[in-house]
């Protein structure tokens, strides 16, 4: 089994990180970008991001789209479903029928 090497890369703030892919995600700025509070926060860096770029930021605007839907956003896995399903339910929402 061969594993990557990993290389130092310095991102546009400074920041030094190992990478072995081409990721040019750091990881200190992803963690700076966190959200302290609400159904963003519960959710990995990958999973936010996904919804983040395709414009959902909110629970009213997630609300709007199936599971089947959330689940093609590239970085969205099966695991995050359950926290953006009870977040829905607290708020009395759900997701879209399909």
């Amino acid at each position: 089994m061969t594993t990557s090497k990993k290389m130092v890369r310095t991102c546009a703030n400074g920041h030094p990180y190992m990478k072995s892919s081409d990721c040019p995600t750091c990881p200190i700025c992803e963690q700076e970008r966190k959200p302290d509070t609400g159904f963003l926060s519960l959710l990995s860096a990958p999973a936010r991001r996904a919804l983040e770029h395709n414009g959902i930021t909110s629970l009213e605007q997630l609300a709007t789209y199936s599971e089947k839907e959330i689940l093609k956003y590239h970085g969205m896995g099966p695991a995050s479903m359950p926290k953006l399903r009870t977040a829905l339910k607290e708020k009395g929402l759900s997701f879209k029928s399909e």
